[in-house]
């Protein structure tokens, strides 16, 4: 016999257990399935132990600054790791327990633990449980992407997962893509006390970024000490006694790099190889996400696809946005669609980077006459007051609307201030209303207005 229930959610990531909160206060009889961990990527394996990394970090990079400010310490600054992790373990399981928490005392929600598989369209089995359902929403997750790179098999390699474990620095950490996870690991490791390098297939780091984001971002990683080999065409590895050698560039340069560690950043990949979906006839793409529609509805009716494993986001924020658009329809009778949300996210190297809307190669591209603002992060009084003027911001706005189409910061408290931008673009309100507006001083944010005020036109004949 199956049991019962108006709802099954699959998996307690960030989309989950809001969506459980919404259904059962709406009156619906809820099953939860989680197999290992409550919170998701996020609280365990992403955000939340990522970010307490990169704070202690950052404390040990200012210590060694210290001098900078007046502040003298005696002897050399040291890293204890096995407390770092000790910090990020706990911060996570507090987190981890709290949702957890909420969901076993959630009236009219029942936790399943365990693996779900599709049975049917209506039917999920977890362990020896059939349970059914009338809707079902699958929020399971994503995972590290290992490359089907020459002798990756012959070694010891970390994914973002199983580097969160280490409680020693590594003598050399040797990375092996260039982007957001990759670059974030990057710099906390440095900071630690690893030499690192970075290893990139592209001809440049973060290469959905314009190239003048970009290149300022190497050359903050490079100013730590951070090596960076682009154009890396002939990546391989091999276990060369107790070291790894990765092979970089069959053409220039050292032809390889010698490490101790080696990390796969290259990209994720859903958790729906295991759930399935081919029982219940739900339709995914050929690298597995689930084909969602505008709604995150999947192809057969009752069932809906949030979070990572619909390929319509890769962040906490879209998760839970993904949250609020279902339950917005599904409960409030007040339609929202994915397509209306403004892409919108941070790189949390120091100085992070926050980014929303289109970068100037895009609005270029777009066909629209644009001017652009810039301004360096030395003519920003905030960031001269805390010593930390790395970096630039700049916005792009639709010559003839007035609309702001994207805007990058790129220096101290770039991820916070990247919200006043964003908000204008979501009231859909034409930039003066932002350059109008009387800011905070001093902040990062008051500069914003000052670019809107020096806008030049963009030549369109560049690419």
């Amino acid at each position: 016999m199956s049991a019962y229930y108006d709802a099954i959610v699959i998996g307690a990531g960030q989309a989950g257990p809001p969506l459980a909160g919404r259904l059962t206060a709406a009156g619906m009889k809820v099953a939860l399935v989680e197999r290992k961990l409550f919170g998701g990527t996020c609280v365990n394996t992403g955000c939340i132990p990522t970010k307490a990394l990169v704070a202690s970090a950052h404390a040990a990079h200012l210590a060694r600054r210290a001098g900078e400010y007046g502040v003298m310490i005696s002897g050399p600054v040291a890293v204890d790791m096995a407390a770092v992790k000790a910090r990020k373990d706990a911060i996570s399981a507090k987190s981890r327990e709290g949702v957890e928490a909420w969901l076993q005392n959630m009236d009219g929600c029942t936790i399943h633990r365990g693996h779900a598989r599709f049975h049917s369209p209506t039917e999920v089995q977890v362990g020896s449980e059939r349970l059914a359902g009338q809707r079902i929403f699958i929020n399971v997750g994503g995972r590290a992407l290992v490359p089907d790179l020459p002798g990756v098999d012959r070694i010891p390699y970390l994914t973002n997962t199983t580097i969160l474990e280490l409680d020693r620095v590594p003598r050399h950490l040797v990375i092996v893509g260039g982007s957001y996870i990759g670059l974030e690991f990057a710099q906390m490791y440095r900071r630690f006390g690893s030499e690192v390098t970075v290893v990139e297939k592209g001809p440049r780091l973060v290469q959905r970024e314009d190239p003048d984001v970009s290149d300022a971002i190497r050359q903050i990683l490079e100013n730590e000490g951070i090596a960076v080999r682009l154009s890396a065409e002939c990546i391989r590895f091999a276990p060369r006694s107790d070291e790894i050698a990765l092979g970089v560039d069959c053409r220039s340069g050292e032809p390889e790099v010698l490490g101790s560690h080696v990390l796969l950043a290259v990209g994720r990949q859903p958790n729906t190889h295991d759930l399935g979906l081919d029982e219940a006839g739900v339709a995914v793409d050929e690298r597995g996400y689930i084909q969602v529609d505008d709604q995150l509805r999947t192809n057969v009716p009752g069932i809906w696809a949030l979070g990572d494993c619909n390929g319509r986001g890769a962040f906490t924020h879209t998760a839970y946005n993904d949250f609020e658009i279902v339950a917005a329809n599904l409960l409030d009778d007040a339609p929202r669609r994915v397509s209306d949300r403004i892409d919108a996210y941070a790189l949390y190297i120091d100085p992070p980077l926050g980014r929303v809307g289109m970068t100037e190669d895009q609005a270029r591209r777009s066909g629209r006459a644009i001017r652009i603002g810039m301004r360096p992060m030395t003519r920003v009084g905030r960031a001269v007051e805390k010593g930390e003027t790395q970096g630039f911001m700049k916005i792009v706005v639709d010559a003839q609307s007035q609309a702001i189409l994207g805007a990058a910061i790129l220096g101290v408290g770039g991820d916070e201030a990247i919200h006043g931008v964003l908000d204008i673009m979501a009231a859909k309100a034409p930039y003066p209303t932002l350059q109008h507006a009387m800011h905070i001083h001093p902040t990062v944010s008051e500069l914003i207005p000052t670019m809107l005020g020096e806008l030049q036109p963009a030549d369109h004949s560049a690419s």
